[in-house]
């Protein structure tokens, strides 16, 4: 049974994706925090039409079926798009990182993920209970 042709799943998959990229640019931010110049970045909010699109465009997208294929240079990237954002404020140097505001956003995040991973668990354990033979 391929658990990426049930939605609910698929959907998961996809905002666990989002998170773990999220996650990614937080973390540049953070470490760029010191750089003069630097302007941090962020994700477009996930959506459910967004996942949508990414769900229509990756059913035609080629897919390496054996270990010697070629992975296509357009699946080697992410399909989040990072955008730059002003924070708050700004120092003499140009950079524009506030870390008390990238620690808000990474916990966020980490929130989200933990909900998702922990949803994902759930509807894992109700599909092993329906697969249990009746009187175990």
């Amino acid at each position: 049974m391929d658990l990426g042709a049930i939605p609910l799943f698929s959907m998961l998959r996809d905002r666990l994706g989002y998170l773990n990229e999220r996650q990614r640019v937080i973390a540049e931010n953070v470490s760029n925090s010191d750089t003069p110049g630097f302007t941090p970045g962020d994700l477009k909010p996930f959506t459910f039409s967004s996942a949508m699109q990414g769900a229509k465009a990756t059913a035609m997208a080629p897919v390496a079926t054996q270990p010697g294929h070629i992975t296509p240079p357009h699946a080697r990237q992410s399909t989040y798009k990072s955008i730059r954002t002003k924070d708050s404020e700004t120092t003499l140097d140009g950079n524009s990182v506030v870390l008390e505001e990238e620690m808000m956003r990474m916990s966020e995040a980490r929130m989200n993920y933990d909900a998702a991973i922990s949803f994902y668990q759930k509807s894992m354990n109700l599909i092993r209970l329906a697969a249990k033979p009746a009187g175990r």
